[in-house]
């Protein structure tokens, strides 16, 4: 998504910056673990396919990921981004609904509201991924539906005033910049 393309986040543990190519190989080496790949749902791709899939997600509109970085490593002058990769964020914008209210499925949701505007937030995870449930509840996640025939469960999140203000709080501390590639 060409809307967060220069733009980092920094936290006081991590650091958010926009997947880019020179993330792609290292990204590709986690997506190789079959638990990671079970738990994420997702299917194993060649690096090409993950050079290819990177592309399409940055110039894809409705789509924003992030690579998080550790920042105590990032804060490290001799230490390269690659080395600091710790995981990553996706929002998968859907269009509004007949009330306008945008709405974005995620994988993983920290600041999304305040920046993008997100007004609700849907994550669809797999029956058996335990860890990730527990997060997206401790987060405000209520369940919406389960399909069996999917084994996964969606969970909604309503970006209330109160969610809204709560967000505010939690993620006051962070800093929004420009981004520049550390190599």
């Amino acid at each position: 998504m060409r809307l967060n393309e220069c733009l980092s986040i920094e936290g006081n543990c991590v650091v958010f910056v926009p997947y880019k190519e020179h993330h792609v190989l290292r990204y590709n080496d986690w997506m190789q673990s079959t638990e990671l790949q079970q738990l994420t749902a997702s299917e194993p791709l060649t690096l090409q396919q993950e050079y290819e899939m990177q592309k399409s997600w940055h110039l894809d509109e409705n789509k924003c990921t992030f690579i998080l970085l550790l920042k105590e490593k990032w804060d490290d002058p001799e230490c390269n981004e690659i080395d600091c990769m710790c995981g990553d964020v996706n929002l998968y914008f859907i269009d509004p609904d007949d009330s306008g209210v945008k709405t974005a499925e995620v994988e993983i949701m920290i600041a999304g509201a305040t920046k993008l505007k997100v007004r609700r937030f849907i994550a669809k995870i797999g029956l058996q991924n335990q860890p990730s449930l527990a997060l997206f509840k401790k987060l405000g996640f209520k369940q919406e539906s389960v399909s069996e025939v999917f084994q996964e469960v969606t969970l909604q999140l309503e970006v209330t005033e109160e969610v809204q203000h709560s967000l505010n709080l939690q993620t006051n501390h962070m800093k929004y910049r420009d981004y520049k590639t550390k190599r």
